[in-house]
C-alpha cells in the first residue's frame, strides 16, 4: 500500500495536524485527525455503534479544501 500525502492542518498547534493521504490502490481516503470528547462519542453512538475496528474522528471545517482534493482523487466528477 502506497499513500499519496494530500495535505496537514496548518494551523494546527504544535505541528500535530489532522492529516489526510489517499491510498490510489484501494480508492480510500486515510485521515488522521483527533479523538473525539465523551460527550461527542455519546452523540455518534446514538446515531450507531462503532465497531471496535473502527474509530471516529474529528477534522476542522478548514481542512474542507484538502478533503475535497482528496476525495476527487479517489472519485474524480465527470
Amino acid at each position: 500500500m502506497a499513500l499519496r500525502f494530500i495535505g496537514k492542518d496548518d494551523q494546527s498547534p504544535g505541528g500535530q495536524s489532522p492529516t489526510v493521504w489517499v491510498d490510489e490502490e484501494s480508492k480510500t481516503i486515510v485521515i488522521q485527525g483527533w479523538r473525539l470528547d465523551d460527550p461527542a462519542k455519546a452523540e455518534v453512538h446514538r446515531t450507531a455503534p462503532v465497531p471496535p475496528h473502527e474509530t471516529v474522528l474529528r477534522v476542522p471545517a478548514r481542512m474542507a479544501k484538502v478533503l475535497r482534493e482528496a476525495c476527487n482523487d479517489v472519485e474524480p466528477l465527470e
